[in-house]
């Protein structure tokens, strides 16, 4: 029943691999539980509360994707969104958290009518080939970044040279050049489950050399969230003053949705002929009302999750592989100790090998057309140096029609392209620097 249901054997996989992939997703998205409370509690949001929210929320999300979409996307609240309604709009501007949960359930509202109304879907397919690229490749280099930082090989550096190598001799940042080794050796000898093999083995020799420690204890009971459950301001948000905000985090989540879908499906070859996400209206409307969902448990904007890409390498092609990462995600409410003794240094190297697979669709590039490869180079490198995937986007809309103007290509820009542009400046006019 459940192979018929989600097509196993017309999508050219099994039970087995939809799971492992399903695992591989997971574990190599699971530091989100810890991480995203912790940014949110920088915004007075507590903590256990919010890492409840947060795996209540990618629980939603990443289900409802699995089951309605049928995709192998996971789902979880964004990071980037989360720190921007931490840092800026709580800590900077002086709004409640209860506010911006408002704004965000505001947002989220609007992609659900968009979607029903199918103009989010329009929307992308109005992005020429060359941005479609580029989203994928500007995603790999992202992962790669993370990746490289979260294993301790790059490191922040000082002025002048802000980033630099890290400390090789150090035993963490040894482990983590050993796991990406060890999983390019597992892929080269074409071992199903090498990215997830790769990630126990070295989490496993970290806690054999004392890099990391077994928690405690095993098992936890879940934290009570009834101090951010349905605590979200609505009418708070919809005051004038607050409307750049919603504009900005509304932007923010569009374009991540966007580039994440195309940049993924592009790598899984789920694209049609015309370059488009078939049904992409299934995997938009998922993240607009787990978007909802989250605000109304207590966390930001969710959507779907670029780490995906790890659990589409292991093997993952169907809703499956995102139904076994969600019930992953509700098994955290009892098992977080297990899955916070994964270290940074064992799933960070497997986002290296995504990001190394990932890039290699530069190559469909027209290089000898500069003003299609113009925007796309200046959106894949600010995609990653920015270390925000909304502002590489915004910036490839921008440009874009520019470079076509010059090249006597005008017409060829379509109309929703023009839409894009247009947000896209009201993002860098709005963008609270």
């Amino acid at each position: 029943m459940i192979s018929k249901y989600f097509l196993l054997e017309e999508n050219g996989t099994t039970f087995k691999k939809e799971i492992v992939a399903g695992i591989t997703t997971f574990i190599t998205m699971s530091y989100i539980i810890i991480v995203n409370p912790k940014i949110l509690e920088a915004a007075g949001m507590p903590f256990e509360a919010s890492m409840a929210a947060t795996i209540f929320s990618a629980f939603f999300g990443t289900l409802t994707m699995g089951v309605y979409a049928k995709r192998p996307f996971a789902i979880a609240p964004y990071m980037g969104e989360n720190a921007f309604i931490a840092y800026t709009v709580v800590k900077v501007l002086g709004y409640s958290w209860q506010t911006a949960l408002g704004a965000i359930f505001i947002s989220g509202v609007l992609f659900t009518l968009l979607t029903l109304f199918k103009i989010r879907s329009w929307l992308t397919n109005s992005v020429p080939e060359s941005l479609r690229i580029a989203f994928a490749v500007g995603i790999g280099l992202f992962l790669t970044f993370i990746g490289l930082n979260d294993t301790g090989i790059v490191k922040i550096g000082v002025e002048g040279a802000p980033v630099h190598v890290g400390n090789l001799k150090d035993v963490k940042v040894l482990l983590g050049i050993f796991s990406f080794l060890f999983i390019s050796f597992l892929m080269i000898k074409k071992i199903n489950g090498s990215i997830l093999i790769g990630i126990i083995t070295t989490t496993i020799l970290g806690i054999i050399l004392e890099q990391s420690k077994l928690p405690e204890k095993f098992i936890s009971s879940p934290p009570d969230i009834s101090v951010l459950f349905l605590k979200l301001d609505i009418l708070g948000a919809l005051q004038w003053s607050f409307i750049s905000i919603i504009l900005v985090v509304f932007i923010l989540d569009f374009v991540d949705t966007m580039g994440t879908l195309i940049g993924l499906g592009y790598k899984a070859k789920m694209l049609d002929e015309n370059g488009n996400l078939p049904e992409i209206e299934k995997p938009m409307l998922c993240d607009a009302l787990a978007t909802c969902v989250g605000a109304l448990f207590g966390t930001t904007t969710t959507g779907t999750y670029i780490e995906s890409a790890t659990g589409i390498e292991a093997g993952g092609k169907t809703g499956l592989t995102s139904v076994v990462t969600a019930f992953m995600f509700l098994s955290a409410l009892f098992f977080a100790p297990i899955f916070s003794i994964v270290p940074a240094f064992a799933y960070g190297s497997s986002l290296i090998v995504v990001g190394l697979l990932m890039i290699s669709t530069i190559s469909n590039l027209k290089f000898d057309k500069l003003e299609e490869t113009i925007p796309a180079f200046i959106t894949i490198v600010l995609m990653s140096f920015t270390y925000n995937l909304g502002i590489g986007m915004t910036a490839g809309f921008v440009i874009f029609p520019f470079t076509m103007l010059i090249a006597g290509r005008i017409k060829e820009v379509k109309s929703g392209m023009w839409i894009l542009f247009t947000f896209s400046i009201l993002f860098y006019i709005f963008y609270p620097y």
